[in-house]
């Protein structure tokens, strides 16, 4: 099949790319200029066909759309950092383009690359309860809190619009993705700064993280088996962050965090103490949601994906320390 992945050059994208191709699949690799026109680190020795634009631009993606069969769309803005215009014209406008060009162009089925941050959070406003949640739960945080995840929760009601219209989408929604490749530190950030030794507690409440190699499994997976305008949930394991923090400090080789800082403190001075972001092993965006399990149930996408075993999240932080050792970035 003759594919397009936007967002070619991060993460989730390139590693897509390479399976997609090691798939037998032809892949046209969409994504943004480069000041000095080189091939993205991520796609070097990739067979690929490169196709340079903007999500924001839709001539651009007319051309980039025109002769694909499928279209993974995982382009967007990562992170609350910036204007919130920005975010929002990139996530939610920029899935607006892609979808507009995919119905003009007759593309057959769309693969959109959301995340577990537009279910919103799990017992927001209530006492935190490590209760994971599946695809029914829906958004209910106040959208200044987190710009990020409300620009995903509107860039799927794109989705849903362009469905009612007749487009073949597929929703997927990964949780916390860490594995070899993430280049821009999205969620291997924690082990930089537990490795510099500077964050000696840790945060309450729990995440989940997922390897990125499963992560890919699931998006090749909803290319055949994903029903058309469902979301599938690409989750791997929960933990608590003491036990993620405890297992990052053990595989780099620091001494671990063996305190929790409450969370209604951490909450009550979210907006003074983030200007300090860069000495807690979080992004400064979550400090408001601390305390808090985001914890996510795979049953439906494990089921109707056909998915295999799970990696584990040692595996996935160990891979990811290899990545950036080997890239001398740590």
């Amino acid at each position: 099949m003759k594919v397009l992945v936007t967002g070619a050059s991060g993460f989730i994208g390139s590693a897509l790319c390479r399976a997609l191709v090691g798939a037998g699949h032809q892949v046209r690799a969409f994504y943004r200029p480069r000041p000095n026109h080189d091939i993205p680190l991520l796609l070097l020795g990739i067979d690929l066909e490169h196709c340079l634009g903007d999500i924001t631009e839709t001539g651009s993606l007319q051309e980039a759309v025109r002769g694909v069969e499928a279209v993974f769309h995982t382009a967007a803005k990562m992170g609350s950092r910036g204007k919130p215009e920005i975010l929002y014209a990139i996530t939610v406008g920029g899935t607006r383009n892609i979808l507009h060009a995919c119905l003009q162009a007759g593309v057959r089925r769309v693969v959109h690359t959301s995340s577990v941050a537009a279910l919103g959070v799990p017992g927001w406003g209530k006492k935190p309860q490590p209760v994971p949640i599946d695809e029914n739960h829906t958004w209910n945080v106040p959208p200044d809190w987190w710009r990020y995840g409300h620009a995903k929760y509107l860039a799927e009601l794109e989705v849903q619009k362009a469905v009612a219209c007749g487009l073949d989408v597929v929703i997927l929604n990964p949780s916390v993705v860490m594995g070899a490749g993430d280049i821009h530190r999205i969620n291997g950030d924690a082990i930089f700064k537990i490795a510099s030794g500077r964050f000696p507690v840790s945060l309450p409440g729990g995440l989940n993280i997922v390897h990125i190699q499963d992560v890919v499994r699931g998006h090749l997976a909803a290319l055949g088996l994903g029903r058309m305008g469902e979301r599938y949930i690409l989750a791997g394991e929960n933990s608590t962050y003491l036990r993620f923090h405890q297992e990052i400090a053990g595989l780099v080789g620091v001494k671990p965090p063996v305190r929790v800082v409450p969370g209604a403190v951490i909450r009550a001075l979210a907006g003074p103490i983030s200007l300090a972001g860069r000495f807690l092993p979080i992004s400064t965006s979550m400090l408001r949601r601390i305390g808090y399990f985001s914890y996510f149930d795979r049953q439906k996408s494990a089921r109707n994906l056909c998915l295999p075993e799970l990696l584990t999240a040692r595996e996935a932080i160990q891979d990811s320390l290899n990545w950036y050792r080997d890239q001398n970035l740590i």
